[in-house]
């Protein structure tokens, strides 16, 4: 038996059985769960989309598409300053969404230092 430098077994042996990895788009297009939250993600993105154009420019760096779950979406925000000036505005975006043809839904605004 051979032993290399360490007393442990070298070479002569089979190579430990490796599985086919699986690409992951194969994985996310099989599984179902994972299907719905991409979905979910492209839909808040679509709103977040569709309701930039009623918000100022300048807040729009700060700003970030959130969860949408249970009839609720949610808009992130890097400051309290950003989140105060939102709730001003939620009006505006809850209505530019239903011109839009969004379902109506609760509009959540949380601050997530960082973001951007």
């Amino acid at each position: 038996m051979n032993r290399g430098r360490h007393g442990h077994r070298s070479g002569g042996g089979t190579k430990p059985a490796v599985p086919d990895s699986v690409p992951i788009r194969q994985v996310l297009a099989q599984a179902e769960p994972l299907q719905r939250l991409q979905q979910r993600l492209r839909d808040s993105r679509a709103r977040f989309d569709a309701v930039c154009a009623c918000l100022p420019p300048m807040l729009l760096p700060h700003l970030r598409p959130g969860p949408l779950d249970d009839g609720q979406w949610t808009l992130l925000a890097t400051s309290q300053a950003v989140a105060a000036k939102l709730r001003h505005l939620q009006p505006h975006i809850e209505a530019a969404l239903r011109d839009q043809g969004w379902p109506a839904c609760t509009l959540r605004i949380k601050v997530q230092p960082g973001v951007s």
